[in-house]
Formats: C-alpha cells, sequence, structure tokens
C-alpha cells in the first residue's frame, strides 16, 4: 500500500492506494474525518452496479457509519452539469446531510468532480471523499479542484477550489476498466512525466506493455509516482497561481477538442492529442530544447494506444474556427488570448500567456 500526504490550506489529507480498500473503506473514512457518527452519502457511477463496487464500498462504510445512503450518477460528461447539480442537492436533503456530514464519490472525474463541487456548494461547503475507479481520475481526485461543465462554452468553467478530506485509490476496482479507458488514463501520468519527472517517462516507456494489461503492480507503482508529482505541484500552488498552472499541459487544446467532439473522444485521448500539438507549437515558437523529444512522446503515445493527430474534420474552415473560440474561453486564458503550457525538454516546461492564432493554426494539421 502506498500513502501519500497532500499539503492544503483547508487541512492536509491522504492519498492511500492499494488493493482491496473498498471493504476497509468505513475505517480509512473515520480515521481522516476523525468521526463515527456522520451521516454518509455514497455518490457513485452507475456503470459500476455490474461489478458491485458501490454495494462494496457501501458495506464497508457501514461497518463504521450507521446513516449511510447511496446514490447513482448516470455515466457521462452530461452529468457534469447545473442540473445534474441541482439534482444532487435534492438528494442530499431527503438524504438528510447537515454540516458535519460528508459525501463520498465513488467514479471516475466525472463523479469525483460533480459530487466535489455538490460538496463545495451544499450548505456552504461541507466534507467530501473520493474513492477514483479509473486511472485517468488519479490527476483530477488530487487538488481540490471540482467543477461542472458549461456547454457549449466550454469544460469546468464553473468551480470552485475545495480539498477532499481523503483520496482512496482501490487498484482492484481498474482490473475490469476496458482497455480504451485504461489507455486514456495513462494519458495525465505521461503528462506527468513530461512537464515534472522524466524518470517517470522513462518508467512508462519501460513498462508500457503492463501499464496498457492492468498488471496489478505496474498499475499501483504508476499511480503512486504519478500521484506524488500532483502532490508536489499542488502542495506549493494549491490554487493555481502560478506552478500548478503546469498541469494544464496538453489541456488549452484538448479540452477545445474534448467540447467540440460532443464526447466522441474521451479526456485522455483529447489529452493526447493536445500535448502534440502543444509540442509543435513550442517548436514553432522556439521555445523546445530537446529535438527528441517530439517523436519520443509520440511513440510512447502510440504505444499506449491514444491519438496523436487533431481529428481532420477539425483541422480547416469553420471547424478550426471553433476549436480557436474554444481555446479563447479557456479558463486558463486573460484577455481572450491563447494561453499554453509549452515543453522545453522532458521535465521542464514554460507558459506561453499569448500566442499567435497562426502559430495555433499552423500546428493542428499533424
Amino acid at each position: 500500500m502506498h500513502r501519500l500526504r497532500v499539503p492544503s490550506a483547508g487541512g492536509d489529507y491522504d492519498v492511500v492506494i492499494g488493493s482491496g480498500l473498498l471493504e476497509d473503506s468505513g475505517a480509512l473514512v473515520a480515521t481522516a474525518i476523525a468521526s463515527e457518527t456522520a451521516s454518509i452519502l455514497l455518490l457513485y457511477d452507475e456503470a459500476l452496479v455490474p461489478f458491485a463496487y458501490p454495494a462494496l464500498a457501501e458495506q464497508g462504510l457501514r461497518k463504521v457509519f450507521a446513516r449511510v445512503v447511496s446514490h447513482p450518477v448516470p455515466s457521462g460528461e452530461g452529468s457534469k452539469s447545473l442540473a445534474g447539480a441541482e439534482a444532487l442537492y435534492h438528494v442530499c436533503i431527503r438524504a438528510g446531510l447537515d454540516r458535519e456530514a460528508v459525501i463520498v464519490a465513488l467514479g471516475g472525474g466525472v463523479t469525483g468532480d460533480l459530487a466535489g463541487f455538490v460538496a463545495a456548494t451544499f450548505m456552504r461547503g461541507i466534507r467530501f471523499i473520493q474513492m477514483p475507479t479509473t486511472v485517468l481520475a488519479h490527476d483530477s481526485s488530487i487538488g481540490g479542484k471540482v467543477a461542472i461543465n458549461l456547454p457549449p462554452a466550454g469544460k469546468n468553467l464553473v468551480g470552485a477550489f475545495h480539498p477532499p478530506r481523503l483520496v482512496l485509490y482501490d487498484v482492484a476496482t481498474l482490473a475490469t476498466l476496458p482497455r480504451s479507458e485504461r489507455s486514456g488514463g495513462l494519458a495525465e501520468a505521461v503528462k506527468h512525466g513530461v512537464i515534472r519527472d522524466p524518470s517517470l517517462f522513462v518508467w512508462i516507456e519501460q513498462h508500457a506493455d503492463e501499464l496498457l494489461a492492468g498488471e496489478t503492480a505496474a498499475t499501483a507503482e504508476l499511480l503512486a509516482r504519478s500521484c506524488q508529482v500532483k502532490v508536489d505541484v499542488v502542495g506549493v500552488d494549491e490554487r493555481e497561481s502560478g506552478l500548478r498552472a503546469i498541469l494544464n499541459f496538453g489541456h488549452t487544446v484538448g479540452h477545445a477538442i474534448e467540447a467540440l467532439s460532443e464526447g466522441e473522444w474521451t479526456h485522455g485521448a483529447c489529452v493526447a492529442i493536445g500535448m502534440m500539438c502543444e509540442t509543435r507549437i513550442a517548436d514553432v515558437r522556439g521555445v523546445l530544447v530537446d529535438r527528441s523529444l517530439p517523436s519520443r512522446l509520440r511513440e510512447l503515445l502510440e504505444r499506449l494506444l491514444l491519438p496523436v493527430s487533431v481529428p481532420s474534420r477539425f483541422v480547416g474552415g469553420p471547424p478550426s474556427d471553433a476549436l480557436i473560440e474554444l481555446m479563447r474561453h479557456d479558463k486558463k486564458a486573460v484577455g481572450r488570448t491563447l494561453s499554453f503550457v509549452l515543453p522545453r525538454a522532458l521535465g521542464d516546461v514554460v507558459q506561453d500567456r499569448d500566442v499567435d492564432e497562426s502559430v495555433v493554426r499552423a500546428s493542428l494539421p499533424d
């Protein structure tokens, strides 16, 4: 079992990574919140029901807590909306949650973001716990950023900083992930290698086949190393006033593709495409120092079965106009500028807050 400590202005918390943790969730949650009497609302992705993970988590919680209510969240980005949040506020009321209650999010990034946003805003903020069940959620579950989407304007435009009291990562739940979802989740780990930890990037190159196959020990090691990068960054800059911006590598382009594709592409796949585009921008801007990085990045992403090219229907004419407009509405943009995190070399990135539109357009074709 791996345990990482995350410093936070709202109270430090642990990331616990291991197998079979859902069965002990009650004891782990009770320790994290220093209470055995809190009311618990377990919000879970409805797609997990066939695998019995919600029932297992509820049983684990009931070993300690007397008042546990479970409620499903529809799968997909459509749930991460104002309407989805409003529906859950009424669930909170029916469940009798008070200021001392705890919301537990069991699922991927959509469930975690939505549940965290509800926890941040219900009764002006109650505690919540993250229990990720996807590889991709290792990035979103740490750092306290919670949000909902505001289509068609963009992703994560309405949100808050509301750190969890615990991140409980049971790697046993990852065994049932389809390979495409496991592959998508690895994109964020590759990103962490590029922006901060060259040794992690090399380790992923060496263990790509094991990771794609979902080998438990390799997956747990990946999560611990990748989560440590996120912990190191948010520990310095919890509210994205400086260093934390580097976590957005691949996301300015990626979020635009994700919004325009309306769910056709996973978040991880879009981030992979975004990383390649933003590396090309770095090259054109004269930022790129390591000339081997573009080919190494492409080769690794392709080995992980991730896309590396912007879909041709989004290149040229009105589709490119739409992508550019979404990038200008990105929450990191200031004054509608085109802002990107650009790589210099493995472990070395810089932020460029005003890239010329012509450079961005030129980066879209592969």
